[in-house]
């Protein structure tokens, strides 16, 4: 598998000469593959822990993404990916598990850029992940990063770009508060591999201009999936991150049958929708570490 740290350094090389939005780019047509191999039980175990996913017997529904992410980064720091990977924000993520997966499953892995959307705060990107099973799709994502720039708008008429607008959302039932340490981006990315400054330590994460670590957008996906009543039968999930979690935080989970949110003082960070399964469990609020 690449090494996720040799791929960082190499995004810091690389992103300098790397100029977003530019006219006629296009992306290559390369795809990573990981072949088929048994996967690795110690991390594993160490994503179940700081996730929340209780069942051993089956693959949760994030960790082929978390496997295939390294892929993904190979992809995007090479130097004819169009956009520079520093800077480049994860704004959403649909996965669709097409068939339960064991942690015994040999599953192939495959990562290619799909398509580039222009976005009026400047380029999105999808990356698409597909895991394969004896040949047979049974797993796939697709996921949205931005890369900021100057629009054509802005170009034109020099002024800025017009500030978001998102739809409004609807608060659901808070189920419960979780307390998240300051470490939790560290811990995480331990179990992950995915190691990025901006969620390691205030000092890191300032240089990026964020000011503390943040939580990883995956994490919190993955956090509240575990606590749907039956995680194993979900099917997919639509998720889009809204807002940055600032480390350490409390912040409110919520959830009815429609969905799941994650909540801070005044914004939301997350929202979710469950595609197939049962959602996630409506209950009382009570208070819980997140690293559970």
């Amino acid at each position: 598998m690449p090494n996720p740290n040799v791929s960082l350094v190499r995004a810091a090389v690389t992103s300098p000469f790397k100029r977003a939005g530019r006219p006629g780019a296009t992306l290559p047509a390369d795809r990573a593959v990981l072949p088929a191999a048994p996967i690795a039980t110690a991390p594993l175990a160490s994503y179940r822990r700081i996730c929340g996913f209780t069942e051993p017997d089956t693959l949760p529904l994030t960790y082929p993404h978390v496997l295939g992410f390294p892929l993904a980064m190979r992809l995007m720091t090479a130097r004819r990916f169009p956009l520079p990977v520093v800077g480049l924000v994860h704004t959403w993520i649909e996965i669709t598990r097409h068939r339960p997966l064991r942690p015994t499953d040999l599953i192939d892995l495959t990562v290619y850029a799909e398509k580039l959307t222009p976005h009026r705060r400047g380029t999105e990107v999808t990356m698409v992940t597909e895991a394969r099973l004896a040949g047979e799709l049974v797993w796939e994502s697709r996921s949205g990063y931005l890369s900021r720039h100057a629009t054509r708008a802005t170009a034109t008429t020099g002024a800025p770009a017009p500030p978001s607008a998102p739809s409004p959302v609807a608060e659901l039932p808070a189920v419960a508060e979780w307390r998240l340490p300051g470490d939790l981006g560290r811990r995480y990315g331990a179990a992950s591999g995915d190691r990025n400054p901006i969620h390691l330590y205030p000092l890191t994460a300032r240089l990026f201009g964020f000011p503390r670590a943040i939580a990883h957008g995956m994490w919190t996906v993955a956090r509240c999936l575990a606590e749907a009543p039956r995680p194993d039968d979900v099917q997919g999930v639509r998720a889009d991150f809204r807002a940055p979690v600032l480390l350490p935080a409390t912040v409110t989970y919520a959830a009815d049958a429609t969905g799941f949110q994650l909540r801070g003082t005044g914004r939301v960070h997350l929202t979710g929708r469950i595609l197939g399964g049962d959602g996630p469990r409506p209950g009382p609020a009570a208070a819980r570490d997140g690293r559970s």
